[in-house]
Parts: C-alpha cells; sequence; structure tokens
C-alpha cells in the first residue's frame, strides 16, 4: 500500500469514527472530522511508527467474538460482586504473567483487551522479562488466568501479528 493511499485509509477511517461520535452527518460535522483527519493523519505519518501487519484476519475476527463473550461475562460477575450476590469472599490481587508475544501491536491489542474486561487492569509492562502486572479483583485460581492470558488472548495476537 503506497503512502499516499495509507494516509486517505487513516483519514476515512478517523472521519467515520468522528462522524459516529459526532451524532451527525451535517455538512459541517463532515468537514470539520475530514480536516481534523486529515491533520492528525499527516502528524502520526511523521511520528515514523512500526511497521504492522493483520496476518490472519479470521483469527482477529474470532478473537473480538472471544473478547465479546468475555466482556459480557466478566460484567455479570463483577455486578454479582458489587451486588453482593456472590457471598463468598473475593480476593483482589496482582498477578505477573510471563509472555512470549513481542509484536508492539500485538502488546497493545492485549493491554487494551485486559483493560476493557471490567474487574482487571493492565498495571505495568516489564520490557526486559516481557511480562505484565495484572490487577484482579477476584482472582480465585492463578492457573485459570494465565491459561486465559496465554491460552484465549496472546495465543490468537502472536498468530494475528507475529
Amino acid at each position: 500500500m503506497s503512502r499516499r493511499s495509507k494516509l486517505a485509509a487513516v483519514t476515512a477511517a478517523l472521519t467515520g469514527v468522528w462522524l459516529l461520535l459526532h451524532g451527525s452527518m451535517g455538512l459541517g460535522a463532515v468537514v470539520l472530522g475530514a480536516s481534523l483527519s486529515l491533520i492528525a493523519a499527516l502528524i502520526t505519518r511523521r511520528l515514523n511508527l512500526p511497521q504492522g501487519r493483520l496476518r490472519r484476519p479470521l483469527v482477529a475476527v474470532e478473537l473480538a467474538f472471544v473478547v465479546l463473550s468475555d466482556i459480557v461475562r466478566s460484567n455479570l460477575a463483577v455486578a454479582s460482586i458489587i451486588l453482593g450476590i456472590r457471598s463468598k469472599e473475593r480476593t483482589s490481587r496482582f498477578l505477573r504473567i510471563p509472555l512470549d508475544m513481542q509484536a508492539p501491536y500485538g502488546l497493545a491489542a492485549l493491554a487494551c483487551i485486559i483493560t476493557a474486561t471490567p474487574g482487571t487492569i493492565w498495571v505495568a509492562y516489564d520490557s526486559v522479562r516481557n511480562s505484565v502486572l495484572l490487577h484482579i479483583l477476584d482472582l480465585v485460581d492463578e492457573q485459570v488466568w494465565l491459561d486465559t492470558i496465554k491460552g484465549r488472548y496472546e495465543r490468537r495476537l502472536r498468530e494475528i501479528f507475529e
């Protein structure tokens, strides 16, 4: 893809997001959104970001469904904790998870997934040990979390980005 077509694609995507967030397709919203999107695309082009490539788009779609189901399940679990439905004590702790993935966009996607899932927060990334520190609201079994992060998310992200 040429630089010009990348610029056009980024501008179009940002304009689309602007219009969705703005909630209007009026001429003023389109002109302002397109102008700001073009400026943002030109600025980010100069940042010299690392190249990334979506290698397996079908795996990305599969991952989106996995993440969506996990977010719904986590919302229900957190709601039951907040509403006092679950009577057992919860154990809120930090957990360090070693990662095999090194792709910057894969790590960024993993951070977004973890942060978007209620009850979990991406606290820190250690690039020396290639591990992530998470805070988990209700940590019952560490192995379940290791299997979830590595098996459900990291494995798919590696297929997509590495």
